[in-house]
């Protein structure tokens, strides 16, 4: 189960997604990276203007195949580039708590900060931690009303994501994205399984129950792809960074690595890369700096093809490189 606050564009969006108690996304790479990153039963709440509203859990994921007339939602033209963007992507909600509160809030803190650092939302969605689940847990009051739903009877599709640029059809068949790769390895890890062999792999002597998995949280210095967090710190917060680049690894990759070591001072217990290839050189030069470095590889899959999120997730292997 995982927490993400989904931001929304204009009041009119925010109205019609608390109305029908659904979420959509746009047939952008930002909007299919927010459809694969949330999963069905996991938790949302919208968040315009600084504020944060209501907590769904996620019921259902669809996508739409006539998404270019579909409610409510508008299509959306971008002045600047002229492109046009509709609403494929959904998420249909089951409402839990009616609230309306200020970003402000210490209890937002986790991605207020986020919010901060990046100048703006700028973002289709944040991961918030469980620490902040729980309070939302306890803000508002229990949604009593009747659900209403939008019915539609259209056709629905699986997106797929491939390598093989010559097979891009957006928003039905995506190529293969750095930010796609973060989901996956996001999701691999929060496998209470996958979470212990990795430990042992970067020699932690950790309970896997005690931690958790979040995406891009934001520092001064940049922004961590993926953090391993303490779900409840007792005195200290230990935390492990990972840095994810879909291609070959540079020696900026081990700096900026070193960089959010450092400003997360002895709390960072270590710094991890992935990557798809890693230099023998580089990987000794991580070594000394207490960075860990693994290579992802997909290898019973075929560069060719086609496959679903899901595919992905089941093929994907992280190989420790020493």
């Amino acid at each position: 189960m995982a927490y993400f606050l989904v931001s929304v564009s204009n009041r009119k969006n925010l109205e019609d997604c608390i109305k029908y108690n659904l979420a959509g996304f746009t047939n952008s790479i930002n909007g299919f990276w927010t459809f694969v990153e949330i999963d069905e039963g996991d938790y949302i709440s919208f968040l315009y203007g600084a504020r944060v509203f209501n907590l769904y859990k996620v019921v259902k994921k669809k996508a739409y195949k006539n998404f270019k007339n579909l409610p409510p939602w508008p299509p959306v033209t971008f002045s600047m580039s002229g492109r046009t963007y509709y609403f494929p992507f959904r998420l249909e909600l089951k409402p839990i708590r009616r609230l309306n509160e200020p970003m402000v809030r210490p209890e937002f803190a986790f991605v207020a900060e986020n919010l901060l650092l990046r100048g703006g939302y700028r973002k289709t969605h944040f991961q918030a931690d469980t620490s902040t689940f729980y309070n939302v847990s306890q803000m508002g009051e229990v949604y009593h009303s009747k659900i209403k739903r939008l019915e539609l009877e259209e056709k629905t599709f699986t997106p797929l994501i491939t390598w093989n640029k010559s097979l891009v059809e957006i928003p039905f068949r995506f190529y293969f994205h750095e930010f796609f790769l973060q989901s996956l390895i996001r999701h691999w890890l929060s496998c209470e399984e996958n979470l212990a062999n990795f430990f042992e792999k970067i020699e932690l002597p950790y309970s896997p129950r005690k931690f958790e998995v979040v995406s891009e949280k934001a520092l001064p210095e940049g922004h961590i792809d993926l953090l391993i967090k303490d779900k409840q710190p007792e005195g200290i917060s230990r935390k492990i960074i990972i840095e994810v680049k879909a291609g070959r690894a540079l020696a900026k990759d081990i700096l900026q690595i070193e960089k959010y070591m450092e400003e997360l001072k002895e709390e960072c217990k270590k710094g991890v890369l992935v990557a798809k290839s890693i230099s023998r050189k580089l990987v000794k030069i991580a070594g000394s700096k207490n960075i860990f470095c693994f290579e992802y590889d997909f290898s019973s899959l075929k560069n060719s093809k086609c496959y679903t999120f899901e595919e992905l997730l089941e093929n994907i292997k992280l190989d420790l490189i020493k």
